[in-house]
């Protein structure tokens, strides 16, 4: 009888295995601005090592399609190669044994479908379409082009006023973003290719908790110009602030008590304190903007009169409605749209659930805010409720894991099918028809029913959080295109039949993050500038650390700790607790400084951007 043995890994699985998980994060960290006919070229090449070589499709068709792609990038092919490259692609997708073969094979024809463009360039000019000065990952992966990795090093060298200035350049809400920007920027950092992205929202964060209160810049002389923003939100506010530097005469129209839009009447207190909101909107408001309270567009003014009163007009209303379930009953007591229920939070006008049953529909940031602030409420039960996955929930998942620390619970796969409504017309719950998950469409899983009988989730309060619409009503009835609930302009905001009207953030581009919303109030400020006849530049004369030249040894992520859940859930306070001033400063000299390193050098974070 033979001796069994217990297998354990050789020096070359270990090496391997490292292999792989360098190789999982060089990917994590890839950059934008690379060629795509070359990464093809790269992932076809790996998958082809991948291949067991029985069939003859992976074995020699792979083979094939990589020589083809080599020929394009060498400047070898003609159009024919593209259409032999379709043709092979074809082939291999639909005779290759196993799916190493299928997707090696259709992620190149998706790729002459969808970057066609980029491979013509090639054999026809012998260029790439994309830039090969690869711009810094987190600048240009943030909206608002914000110079991140100059605001770093300053926080490094503890001169946190210096970067506030410099994030207002482009970003007029540092204390808010700090708080609750979903900080796109981390996703492509290249500290990824040695342990972890830079935390960059936290930094940001510790910027605006040490400075204190930092003066904005000095406006250009005034033109002359008076330009009116219907909003008092993240957009209309940015915009505001932006062209109120330029010299131009700014009057924001809010509909609501207080400005702040969603920020402040949508964002609870413990993710966003109200006093913090205000730090930034009192700094834009010192530079001069006018605010004109409690007019709604279309009952108290219209655009017509503002047209004739202002030299432009710049529409940054915000996805301020709700989205409805479509089920009988929906205007029942007891149903309300997360929009209102966490306005009226807001407006310090929040119902009483002491002792109630609460069940929100949804899976994004909105449904959380209403879940964790039910709870807030005194909410006997939570509940949230939701067709598909967790992992399908667009919510940020520190989100998710902050409403779980809470005690609500998440029923997921569950798609409302009807309500039950007493006889007092007040809901009493929901039947909810069991999903389960299906095929993949557009690379998110879909679900169909799973042919179980329906499930009663009993409820005192219905909260619907499944999207948000804008108010387009008196647009379109002044002549400005509406389309699908959105207001349709050209790539600048404006409108070509109405000259001096401009729009721009959700009601434009459809619900989005802060940090989009002041991207376009960015691009659409400096677009009316020139409408206008002018040219200004917005500066700041912040001078940036210099890169520093020490060893970037492997170093954990310092990340912002929070309030303990037993503790948090009973009040409104701040969850999330800043890093102390020695965190941050560990966390800044993690920084690569691609601003300064390889391509960085050419391109920089502090160019010009507008």
């Amino acid at each position: 009888m033979s001796r069994l043995t217990i297998d354990t890994p050789s020096r070359a699985d270990l090496v391997m295995e490292q292999l792989y998980k360098d190789l999982e994060r060089r990917i994590e960290s890839s950059p934008p601005g690379l060629c795509p006919v070359d990464l093809s070229r790269a992932f076809l090449e790996l998958c082809h090592a991948q291949t067991c070589g029985k069939c003859v499709p992976c074995r020699v068709g792979l083979g094939q399609l990589n020589h083809l792609i080599r020929k394009v990038l060498n400047g070898n092919a003609t159009m024919e190669t593209l259409d032999t490259m379709e043709q092979t692609a074809k082939s291999i997708m639909e005779s290759a044994d196993c799916a190493i073969g299928y997707e090696a094979a259709h992620m190149v024809y998706k790729g002459l479908i969808g970057y066609r463009d980029d491979y013509i360039e090639h054999i026809k000019n012998g260029r790439c379409t994309c830039t090969y000065n690869q711009p810094v990952p987190c600048v240009s992966l943030c909206p608002a082009h914000v110079d991140i990795p100059g605001y770093v090093a300053l926080v490094g060298e503890g001169r946190y006023a210096d970067a506030i200035r410099l994030i207002r350049k482009d970003n007029p809400f540092p204390t808010t973003c700090g708080f609750i920007c979903e900080h796109p920027c981390e996703a492509r950092c290249r500290r990824n290719m040695i342990d972890d992205s830079i935390n960059i929202r936290g930094l940001k964060r510790v910027a605006a908790d040490f400075a204190g209160e930092v003066e904005p810049p000095k406006c250009a002389p005034g033109t002359g110009k008076k330009i009116a923003v219907l909003g008092g939100g993240p957009g209309g506010l940015s915009a505001a602030y932006y062209l109120q530097l330029m010299g131009h005469q700014t009057t924001v129209y809010e509909m609501l008590p207080k400005l702040g839009g969603m920020l402040r009447y949508g964002i609870p207190n413990y993710r966003l304190p109200k006093d913090r909101l205000d730090e930034d909107i009192n700094a834009i408001l010192k530079t001069g903007v006018e605010v004109k309270y409690g007019l709604k567009i279309g009952e108290d003014i219209t655009i017509q009169q503002l047209r004739s009163e202002y030299d432009a007009v710049l529409i940054t209303i915000g996805a301020s409605t709700d989205k409805k379930l479509g089920l009988e009953g929906e205007d029942a007591d007891g149903v309300i749209s997360a929009v209102q229920f966490l306005r009226d939070v807001g407006k310090d006008e929040a119902l009483d659930l002491t002792g109630k049953e609460v069940a929100v529909v949804g899976g994004g940031n909105v449904s959380m805010d209403a879940v964790r602030t039910a709870k807030r409420l005194g909410a006997k039960k939570v509940s949230i409720v939701y067709r598909r996955r967790v992992a399908d929930m667009t919510a940020l998942p520190a989100e998710i894991e902050g409403a779980i620390a809470e005690g609500i619970e998440v029923q997921t796969l569950k798609a409302p099918a009807s309500l039950d409504i007493d006889e007092n017309h007040h809901i009493k719950g929901m039947y909810v028809t069991p999903q389960m998950i299906s095929e993949i469409k557009g690379g998110r899983a879909s679900v169909k029913a799973t042919g179980e009988p329906d499930q009663y989730i009993p409820c005192d309060i219905l909260v619907v959080a499944i999207g948000q619409n804008i108010e387009t009503d008196h647009f379109a009835e002044a002549g400005i295109p509406v389309e699908r609930g959105k207001i349709v302009t050209t790539a600048g905001g404006d409108f070509l039949d109405m000259p001096g009207v401009f729009a721009g953030g959700d009601c434009a581009s459809g619900p989005a993050t802060v940090i989009k919303a002041i991207a376009a109030a960015k691009v659409v400020a400096a677009n009316i500038d020139e409408y206008l006849g002018y040219h200004h530049e917005i500066s700041c004369d912040v001078e940036i650390p210099k890169a520093s030249l020490h060893d970037r040894v492997p170093c954990g992520r310092a990340e912002l700790t929070e309030r303990e859940a037993c503790e948090r859930v009973c009040d409104f306070e701040g969850v999330e607790n800043c890093m102390t001033e020695k965190e941050a400063k560990q966390e800044a000299c993690r920084c690569l400084r691609c601003d300064h390193f390889g391509y960085g050098i050419f391109k920089g974070g502090r160019e010009k951007l507008w």
